[in-house]
This record gives structure tokens, C-alpha cells and sequence, in this order.
């Protein structure tokens, strides 16, 4: 019994386990590991809920015009420069909504319905027309165009009837 008890000891002394050191630097590198996965992981779900809407009036002109009936048809070329797509539901015209607007379509938006609202894809550029019954206003008038946004944005241009 003394012998075995011999071995089992010398077996015990031989064994022997990972370093400090060693297992020191498992520790710290698993730990970066873990800690980069979760930064990218957490940027991930951050850009998610940081997108927006940003969209530049690139240019604004107004024409006289007799078709359907005599009148101004106004044109906005508008960019949309920020990380979301933008959706126009309303134009404003001196603060007063302005049902019948035709907004021209290109490849880059999508109509979503009859005219209203129309889409603009991140990134892309498209005309919107506006045509103003005669009757409202005379010819050399400044007047505010507003494109409302469905997440609530207000985007004016002054433009001068000719």
C-alpha cells in the first residue's frame, strides 16, 4: 500500500497545470474577442435606429403655362442626401395645401399611390411639379413652396412667378 500511495503522489507532483502567465493572456484575449464582437454588434443595432432624412432643393423654377387652364407650373428638382428614404405626403404653397400636384416621376422614386405620396429613394433625385391656377396669384409674386415629409419635415423654397 505504500508503494501505491508512492505513485499516486509522484503522479500528482508530475501533473501539472497551465502557467499564470499562460493563462493570463487566454483571459485578456478572450476577453478583446468578446469585447470587439459586441462593439460591432452594438453599432449594428445603432445604425439602425440613426438613420435620416436630408433632402436639398437642388434647384426651383416657376412657368407660365395655359394647360389645363391658365397658370404657373412650378418645378422643385430636390436631392435626397441623407441615410433614409423620404416620402413627400404634402405640398404647401404660401402655407396653404396644394391638392393638385403632379409630381414627376423618374426611375429613381416610386409612387406609392395617385400622385401622393411620393417616395425618394436615399441617395436620388427627382422633379416634383406644382401648377398654380392663375387666379391665385399675379405674375411677379414671390411665393413659399413647402414639401412636408412624412416624418414631419418642412423643406421651403422661395420662387418668383415670371
Amino acid at each position: 500500500m505504500k508503494d501505491v500511495a508512492k505513485i499516486k503522489t509522484k503522479l500528482l507532483r508530475a501533473k501539472r497545470g497551465v502557467s499564470p502567465v499562460i493563462s493570463t493572456v487566454i483571459l485578456v484575449a478572450v476577453a478583446i474577442t468578446v469585447a470587439v464582437a459586441v462593439a460591432y454588434w452594438m453599432g449594428g443595432i445603432a445604425g439602425q435606429y440613426t438613420r435620416f432624412e436630408k433632402l436639398q432643393i437642388v434647384s426651383a423654377y416657376a412657368v407660365k403655362t395655359d394647360y389645363p387652364s391658365a397658370g404657373w407650373n412650378v418645378t422643385l428638382n430636390v436631392k435626397n442626401t441623407g441615410s433614409s428614404d423620404a416620402t413627400f405626403d404634402s405640398v404647401y404653397v404660401n402655407g396653404i395645401p396644394v391638392d393638385d400636384y403632379d409630381p414627376a416621376i423618374t426611375e429613381d422614386a416610386t409612387d406609392t399611390g395617385t400622385g401622393s405620396p411620393l417616395t425618394l429613394v436615399s441617395g436620388d433625385s427627382d422633379s416634383i411639379s406644382v401648377w398654380i391656377d392663375e387666379s391665385l396669384f399675379a405674375s411677379a409674386t414671390t411665393i413659399e413652396v413647402k414639401l412636408h415629409t412624412a416624418a414631419g419635415q418642412d423643406y421651403l423654397q422661395m420662387i418668383t412667378l415670371p
